[in-house]
């Protein structure tokens, strides 16, 4: 049988957790089935790999519709598959109609909900009604849900309660253990301006509000004067964010020294050699279904404070592998902490605790590591995902 796997990231042109999932995934199930992946954008040289752009006519169109233009070509396209497997809003029109053009199953994998993410207008405007429109209808008339985390499932079952319970199941995200482990760089540190004898917090994501990176510039500047930071942080959602974001960083550099921004997105490689160097990763979203970032830390042998929110405590095993930050969050899908100035002040000690102790994050580090490669392989995660097509054929 073909499986049709539908995204809009796959490599090289991905930009978050979503592409990260999709391209492993693929590897994984290629040696289960016949794969074909349909991805948007550039053509890719890749075999069993085909790639649409947005149609002449919707040029400059809200992206909502340009999205619709992409997925209308895919849904055509699919012909002759035995089953389609849509991963985010952006994929889950494509999924949609081609399970009712051509009678095929249809999986979904969540990866964030969009009445969970309603900043998403401050980007969409009025295509934030379009995406979550073609988000509950794919999600209430799929064949299988799929949730990267136990977390996340609740979330699905709570934003789309008519949803059938049995139709939703947990396979988590993974992480390649071979690409992502210690590697001492010290070349890449120089370059980067990196001092590798400081106590180092480092935090990697995009600047979306879900990221919390508000949050956590007012916490950095309650951490003693000795701790370096490093914002891998860039791809902003909206110029107003990046604006705001780029105030709080310069407002922090004024008053302190070692804060290092760098908004490009790194290759893998010098990636690795920055949190291998660090002495903990942070993780301060407000909203995270379960947080690949956390997975690539852990994997380079560092301990993650990350806020006790969606699937990370499924991730972070607090006081193990780091410390998880409590967070009493509004109820009106924004995840804003209750107490913005406690959820700050809780994260700063958090953080504080792990810097001021480099044994103690040492042994956590490790522990994650090993926590990695105990539960997140790929190779487990494609199985699961291979079992449940099966099923459904």
């Amino acid at each position: 049988m073909r499986v049709d796997v539908i995204t809009r990231e796959y490599p090289p042109e991905v930009y978050g957790g979503a592409g990260v999932h999709v391209a492993e995934l693929v590897k994984g199930l290629r040696s289960h089935l016949d794969i074909a992946v349909r991805c948007f954008g550039a053509p890719r040289d890749e075999e069993g790999v085909f790639a649409y752009g947005v149609p002449a006519e919707l040029a400059g169109a809200n992206p909502s519709l340009t999205t619709l233009g992409v997925d209308l070509q895919i849904a055509e396209a699919v012909a002759g598959t035995s089953l389609v497997h849509s991963h985010t809003w952006y994929a889950n029109a494509a999924g949609r109609l081609a399970a009712l053009l051509h009678d095929v199953p249809h999986v979904v994998t969540a990866h964030s909900l969009e009445p969970l993410r309603p900043w998403k207008a401050e980007q969409l405007g009025g295509g934030y009604r379009i995406s979550s429109l073609i988000e509950k209808d794919a999600f209430e008339s799929a064949d299988k849900v799929i949730a990267v985390s136990d977390g996340m499932a609740r979330d699905i079952l709570r934003s789309y309660p008519s949803l059938d319970e049995s139709k939703v199941v947990t396979v988590y995200n993974g992480i390649d253990l071979e690409r992502w482990r210690p590697n001492h760089d010290a070349a890449v540190l120089a370059r980067l301006g990196i001092d590798a004898d400081r106590p180092t917090v480092v935090f990697v994501g995009r600047i979306t509000r879900q990221k919390g990176l508000p949050y956590l510039l007012r916490a950095l500047a309650l951490l003693p004067e000795d701790v370096q930071v490093v914002l891998c942080a860039g791809a902003p959602d909206t110029p107003a964010i990046l604006e705001e974001v780029s105030s709080a960083v310069r407002t922090l550099q004024e008053t302190r020294g070692g804060i290092i921004w760098i908004e490009e997105i790194l290759p893998q490689s010098d990636l690795t050699a920055v949190l291998t160097a660090a002495t903990v990763f942070v993780c301060p979203s407000v909203y995270e279904p379960l947080g690949i970032v956390n997975l690539e830390a852990m994997a380079c042998g560092l301990p993650v404070v990350g806020t006790a929110t969606g699937g990370i405590p499924e991730v972070v095993d607090d006081g193990v592998t780091g410390l998880l930050v409590p967070i009493d969050q509004l109820q009106d899908g924004t995840g804003t902490p209750t107490d913005p100035d406690r959820f700050v002040a809780d994260l700063a000690r958090a953080l504080t605790e792990v810097v001021s102790d480099p044994e103690r994050a040492a042994r956590m580090g490790a522990a994650g590591r090993a926590r990695a490669e105990a539960e997140f392989s790929w190779g487990a995660i494609a199985s699961q995902t291979a079992d449940i097509y099966r099923a459904l054929i």
